[in-house]
């Protein structure tokens, strides 16, 4: 049996721009001599449709594309994942389905049985558990159709159930499943070794087929394979593109068994990936960056660049009295060796002008970091004057350890639409730089090798004010992403002080992380749409 893999890039709520790479997939999928054609989980309407599922005509809609699709379909079935109307009144409206087309018509309807609550994930707010058949049979054999979460479950300690266990008991020839497996920078390796008990289970070939491309916040890397009874890779499309590709079940493991993953080139990819789609699916295609001479800004102008092309990108220098020549001449070669459109915009006189109309109301306090912050203002203000009057998209700069503990501003740097490496701690984000600069320098020296600064007030460097990165970066993953308590922090050899102090940061600066543009999710916990802490509480441990 050769199997057709469409891997293609949906957008949520584009069901008219969905079904029309569908068709073209199956199209060409058929023309090569595909026996069956997969698609991703609700390819139709594109994940995480959220709530669009609750607006009323949405699930009409939804049958409508389903039903235009199944019409051009021929004797080539197809699997492909749409949102199906529950007729349960009382219960959740949909189920998460896989719909069988032949012929013309619908023929055979699969539904999601586990549903993930956990993480990025609230499934269980808008589809019931399906309880239809998990099988069907084509060209003689047994096949199994599952639809993303319902492999993830083997150790049973997601959900109560296993839906391979039921499939095992009837021993399959294939099985099937329908992701949209968001990517982070460790999931590659989570999903290999999750296939290869899957398959090692059941005792037949899986064949894998996952979504690609940003929505949101969340990237999918696509990565899709198809594995023989004993775990070889028969087939594999590429990760971070879409691909429609004919794979035979029958053939031996491919020559491409062994792919060794580069995971700064995965992260530079999945941000690329996130960074374009959120842009081009928003209706930008231009991007605007604010270049402070610093390392955050730079990787983020090189990332657009890469995603929109150096004709779509602008860089601007906001330059105060404060602002080092260093600094300026940095953001300058940075922008020269991009090929980007530069400017430069003095902030002095905006914030001189602003201090002189505070002066009254501020009249006998001692100058803080109100004055500092007039400075990150100043600039936020000139951005997005740029970015209205452009129509280009400002990209925010802020890395995740700066977001973490608030060292940012609101209204000032954290302006913008999209918050590229918000989920990439600083020790990554200069770990990437180099990667950037493998093939030649993109990232100028001083740029990587200068300490780090925010440059609000003379001879400042983060250092005044945080621990060092590595430390830093340290105890915001045991916090943040291991959940460890900080009596279980400072067991890990950290000083007390300095992990208190960090918790509190980080516990104090929810609101700022609430206000945040977006941001794109590359660790297993992303702030935001990942961790979902209440502003207002007094819970500390």
């Amino acid at each position: 049996m050769k199997i057709g893999i469409a891997q293609i890039n949906s957008t949520v709520g584009d069901l008219a721009g969905n079904l029309l790479l569908a068709c073209d997939a199956y199209s060409q999928l058929a023309s090569e001599g595909a026996d069956l054609i997969v698609f991703p989980e609700l390819a139709l309407c594109g994940y995480p449709p959220r709530d669009l599922l609750l607006k009323k005509r949405f699930g009409e809609d939804c049958l409508k594309a389903l039903e235009e699709f199944a019409g051009q379909t021929g004797p080539c079935p197809s699997l492909i994942g749409f949102p199906q109307q529950s007729a349960e009144k009382g219960k959740e409206p949909f189920f998460n389905a896989a719909a069988l087309c032949v012929n013309g018509s619908v023929k055979q309807i699969f539904q999601k049985r586990l549903l993930p609550t956990y993480d990025v994930f609230d499934e269980d707010r808008y589809f019931a558990s399906g309880q239809a058949s998990l099988f069907f049979t084509h060209l003689g054999k047994n096949i199994a159709v599952t639809i993303c979460e319902d492999i993830w479950n083997l150790d049973k300690d997601l959900h109560s159930s296993d839906p391979l266990e039921e499939i095992c008991s009837l021993q399959p020839d294939v099985l099937i499943n329908l992701s949209a497996s968001p990517w982070h920078d460790q999931k590659k390796a989570q999903r290999k070794e999750l296939l290869h008990r899957v398959v090692k289970k059941l005792k037949c070939p899986l064949l894998y087929v996952n979504t690609v491309g940003g929505n949101d916040e969340l990237i999918f890397d696509g990565s899709s394979v198809l594995l023989s009874s004993d775990g070889k890779i028969i087939g594999r499309a590429p990760s971070f593109e879409p691909s429609c590709s004919v794979f035979d079940l029958e053939s031996g493991p491919a020559a491409m068994e062994e792919e060794a993953e580069v995971k700064m080139e995965s992260i530079r990819q999945a941000l690329v990936l996130g960074l374009r789609d959120y842009a081009h699916k928003s209706g930008f295609k231009k991007g605007l960056v604010g270049l402070s001479g610093g390392i955050d800004s730079a990787v983020t102008a090189a990332l657009a660049v890469d995603a929109l092309g150096r004709e779509n990108v602008i860089g601007i220098s906001l330059p105060s009295a404060i602002s080092s020549d260093h600094s300026r001449d940095d953001a300058h070669a940075l922008a020269e060796n991009l090929g980007i459109i530069y400017h430069t915009l003095p902030i002095q006189k905006i914030v001189d002008s602003a201090e002189s109309e505070l002066a009254p109301i501020f009249d006998g306090l001692d100058a803080d970091v109100t004055e500092e912050n007039l400075q990150a203002r100043s600039r936020g203000l000139l951005l997005m004057a740029v970015s209205n009057k452009l129509g280009a998209l400002l990209l925010t700069t802020g890395n995740k350890s700066e977001l973490a503990v608030g060292y940012c501003t609101l209204y000032g740097d954290m302006c913008g639409g999209l918050a590229v490496i918000s989920d990439l701690p600083k020790t990554k984000v200069f770990a990437l730089a180099l990667h950037l600069n493998q093939n030649g320098e993109i990232i100028p020296r001083n740029t990587i090798e200068k300490p780090p600064s925010a440059e609000l007030r003379p001879d400042q460097k983060d250092s005044d004010s945080l621990p060092d990165y590595e430390v830093l970066d340290s105890i915001l993953h045991s916090y943040v992403e291991k959940g460890l308590s900080i009596e279980a922090i400072i067991g890990e050899g950290f000083e007390e002080e300095t992990v208190r102090r960090i918790v509190s940061l980080v516990d104090r600066n929810e609101y700022k992380r609430k206000q945040a543009a977006p941001g794109l999710k590359v660790t297993p916990l992303a702030f935001g749409i990942g961790r979902r802490m209440p502003i207002v509480q007094k819970y500390s441990n």
